[in-house]
């Protein structure tokens, strides 16, 4: 099989950073939009999910309009940083992460509301307070929930192609992840890379989301039982 070795390391540092960075920024959205009351909050909801629901051509658009040199985000990190975000594989990366957004945010949310505000409650009797609060009770509740979304959300970056393509291009090796590279060799008449690369990413989202199942009936058995 003509498996193209260089796409998967390539697609899966770009859907780990990603996932990375959507551990921070999903948790901590999914926390304040289930903890917090504000004017505004459902809107926000919304467009934090429209990444799910947008075609993912018009995302990558809107990403390469706001990160592009003369766009407002990346002109001025070109000005004062030197940083260029257009065909790279941090470009990549921020395409990934935002497309998979939805997936880590929405679980982390519905994790956060479902721990039981008795449990908080006592944790502050006893003295804890604030972000440790957070650290050792809200979290570790809320744990199986985030967990399954992450892995749901890496699935979506490893198999991102519209708004990566826009951003970061198709540069072989730089740039090229799996699922650009099936594309190319569909283009080219490659049937046999074609063939060997869907096997292949097909193979590992399987598995991803094989865990990410196991997760979910953990968490409801472990409801169950408590």
């Amino acid at each position: 099989m003509d498996l193209d070795w260089s796409a998967l390391w390539l697609s899966l540092k770009v859907a780990g950073w990603a996932t990375l960075l959507n551990l921070v920024v999903g948790v901590a959205l999914g926390a304040l939009l289930a903890r917090k009351r504000f004017p505004g909050r459902e809107l926000l909801d919304t467009l934090l999910t429209l990444p799910m629901v947008l075609p993912p051509t018009v995302l990558g658009y809107y990403l390469l309009v706001l990160l592009g040199r003369n766009g407002p985000i990346g002109g001025w990190l070109q000005q004062y940083f030197g940083i260029n975000l257009v065909f790279t594989w941090q470009g990549a990366v921020i395409a990934a992460a935002i497309a998979s957004l939805p997936l880590v945010f929405k679980p982390a949310r519905a994790a956060f509301e479902g721990v039981d505000p008795q449990l908080e409650q006592a944790a502050r009797t006893l003295g804890v307070s604030g972000f440790a609060l957070f650290l050792r009770v809200t979290l570790p509740l809320a744990w199986r929930g985030i967990l399954a979304g992450l892995l749901l959300a890496f699935a979506r970056a490893m198999g991102e192609f519209g708004a990566t393509i826009m951003l970061a291009g198709s540069i072989p090796g730089r740039t090229q992840t799996l699922s650009i590279a099936i594309y190319e060799a569909v283009q080219a008449g490659n049937d046999g890379r074609a063939n060997a690369l869907v096997v292949l990413t097909s193979v590992v989202c399987i598995v991803i989301l094989l865990l990410a199942a196991r997760l979910a009936r953990g968490r409801h058995g472990g409801q169950d039982v408590a």
